[in-house]
């Protein structure tokens, strides 16, 4: 199972005087495969609007300029104060300035609260109000930043009510802004499938409100397009990223900087669906861009995620080439010390172990990891975590689980405190599930592989090629600790997803196929053994070709629970013997064409 990598959640930030919301755009989508993310830096770019003017709206309504009179302190506390209409803008200040003067979110919590209430006893019957919106706003960015992120949930959907998008440019600015960031709180929660329900919501009323060519719809189209990326769900992906670059061509000059973003995406996507040709044109083109714009820094990420391609089509010369460009200009701008200059050791580490130069690759991991071990001011726990979870899979690649598992476990350590990073934690909860199984620790295995399809679930990757493989993991360690019943309907569901998402002809899938058919056998259901069998038989005869040794594996099966099939015998013991491979404890890349069991059972 390859590496997962690390995403930065969305940052979320109290709203100023505009209920509009400062969105991360998130840097580091998720995949099953490992991948360059590292795209254009998203906190200089301007968020997206739907308001028709260059400046931020103001939905408040004008109550003139006069300064307001401040209550006395024991008015805050007196709830029949809250019909004060003065009193609900007050509150709202103070809230803001108690974060800005650092005495605490829970006291400025307060003070939204009140702030809220006083608004919603001061709104017109029939009238919509926009400081109500702003307000519930503000309330649900303090719960964000207490760590209370369901506590938000409610609230936003609260607010998102107000608003009456045809009233005009301030309503649709303060209902994009709700769904907007209640999608970067689902997201913090891990709910990728109910974040990217909400951005589509944004989308859709940013569109109706400024046309489909306005540049601030293109920003929304590429933040949308990142969270599908997130999802793994990149079709989806390639058709935003494909009008974000169209509408930049029309408003952009030539080689501008967010053109160069929209390819380093696109160029993400393309490497993600496996057209290397074409990402490694798109990033040509961002690195032009960029270098036009004196991006030095942003060139040589560049040049590490187009070393990332040339080591994908076995261009070794070519990768090294471009890592070694990138590692000068990372030491000569960040220092000997700097994260990135580790990323660009894991990326030659994994290099060498491909050329088989295997202490080479391993000096490099080392070298990666003395730097994680002392990181720089300024390095997240999710740069570190990220690179010890690269280096891991090498390391699993020298035939060290153990050392692998010690790394995926520091990662773990770094990232289970942390908000939005459930989907990644996953990622290397399978991974350890992969460490525990090559070292005969099945009951820890299966442990691993639940919590992770747990948490898959929960995130909307449920549909994922990702999650089939998840399930079709812990299916085997069902297998090995004789848990046949759990490992048929694991093996069912990985069927169901890899079907539909890679295709009944792809590798993982057939690999499915096999393991379901031992399964089925081992519970006495031999017809449904047998049909899965000679489905596969006339999959490869057909479309893939007979030369594969699987082929003969798989027709030799079959002719044997042909023959069986219509005699008595204890199918429960006989299969039992077979479902466990002794030499089980091999790593997946020695068994990805090999028989896990006498049955076939392949990860």
């Amino acid at each position: 199972m390859p590496p997962v990598s690390v995403k930065t959640p969305p940052r979320i930030t109290i709203p100023e005087d505009s209920p509009s919301q400062n969105h991360q755009i998130r840097p580091t989508p998720e995949r099953a495969d490992s991948i360059n993310t590292k795209t254009t830096s998203p906190a200089q770019r301007r968020p997206p609007s739907p308001s028709p003017s260059s400046s931020r709206a103001k939905p408040s309504p004008d109550r003139g300029s006069g300064k307001k009179k401040s209550p006395e302190k024991h008015s805050l506390l007196d709830e029949s104060s809250l019909d004060n209409p003065d009193l609900g803008p007050f509150l709202l200040k103070l809230a803001r300035d108690t974060i800005a003067s650092g005495d605490g979110p829970s006291k400025a919590l307060d003070y939204a609260l009140r702030a809220s209430k006083s608004f919603e006893r001061c709104a017109v019957e029939g009238e919509p109000s926009l400081d109500l919106a702003m307000c519930l706003h503000v309330v649900a960015a303090i719960y964000c930043s207490l760590g209370r992120f369901e506590e938000a949930i409610p609230v936003l959907d609260r607010a998102i009510k107000v608003p009456e998008v045809s009233r005009g440019a301030d309503h649709a600015l303060a209902a994009f802004s709700g769904y907007m960031q209640l999608g970067d709180t689902h997201s913090m929660l891990g709910q990728l499938d109910r974040s990217i329900e909400c951005y589509k919501e944004g989308l859709k009323i940013q569109m109706e409100a400024l046309g489909d060519t306005d540049p601030r719809v293109a920003e929304t189209c590429r933040y949308l397009a990142e969270a599908h990326v997130q999802a793994m769900q990149f079709e989806e992906a390639d058709t935003l990223c494909k009008r974000t670059l169209e509408i930049h061509r029309v408003h952009s000059p030539p080689a501008s900087l967010e053109e160069a973003a929209d390819r380093r995406l696109m160029a993400l996507i393309c490497e993600a669906k496996g057209d290397y040709e074409a990402a490694l044109e798109h990033l040509v083109l961002a690195s032009m861009a960029m270098i036009a714009n004196g991006q030095d820094n942003e060139v040589a990420a560049i040049d590490l995620s187009i070393g990332n391609i040339y080591l994908s089509l076995s261009r070794f010369d070519e990768a090294v080439f471009s890592y070694q460009k990138a590692l000068t200009v990372f030491k000569a701008s960040k220092g000997d010390n700097h994260p990135s200059v580790a990323s660009v050791f894991v990326r030659l580490a994994d290099l060498y172990y491909k050329t088989g130069k295997l202490r080479e690759s391993r000096s490099y991991c080392e070298n990666a990891l003395r730097i994680y071990a002392k990181p720089v001011p300024g390095t997240t726990p999710e740069d570190i975590a990220s690179g010890m979870t690269e280096i891991s899979a090498i390391y699993e690649s020298f035939n060290e689980p153990e050392e692998a598992l010690k790394l995926l476990q520091k990662s773990m350590k770094l990232l289970e405190d942390k908000p939005g990073q459930q989907s990644t934690i996953a990622g290397v909860e399978a991974r350890m599930g992969v460490m525990f199984y090559m070292v005969g620790r099945y009951e820890e295995a299966r442990g691993a592989f639940e919590s992770a399809v747990v948490k898959l679930r929960a995130s909307g990757e449920r549909k994922s090629a990702f999650f089939g493989v998840v399930l079709n993991q812990m299916g085997l360690a069902c297998v090995q600790l004789f848990k046949i019943d759990e490992a048929a309907e694991l093996f069912e569901e990985a069927r169901e997803i890899l079907e539909q998402e890679s295709g009944p002809c792809h590798q993982d899938t057939l690999g499915v196929y096999s393991n379901l058919a031992a399964t089925y056998d081992a519970l006495g259901r031999v017809e449904d053994a047998i049909e899965i069998l000679e489905y596969v038989l006339k999959l490869r005869e057909e479309k893939l070709g007979t030369a594969n040794p699987d082929f003969d594996d798989e027709k030799k099966r079959l002719a044997e629970l042909l023959k069986e099939a219509g005699r008595s015998r204890n199918k429960k013991a006989k299969s039992l013997e077979n479902l466990i491979d002794p030499n089980s404890k091999r790593t997946k890349k020695e068994t990805t064409s090999k028989k896990w069991s006498a049955f076939g059972f392949r990860s």
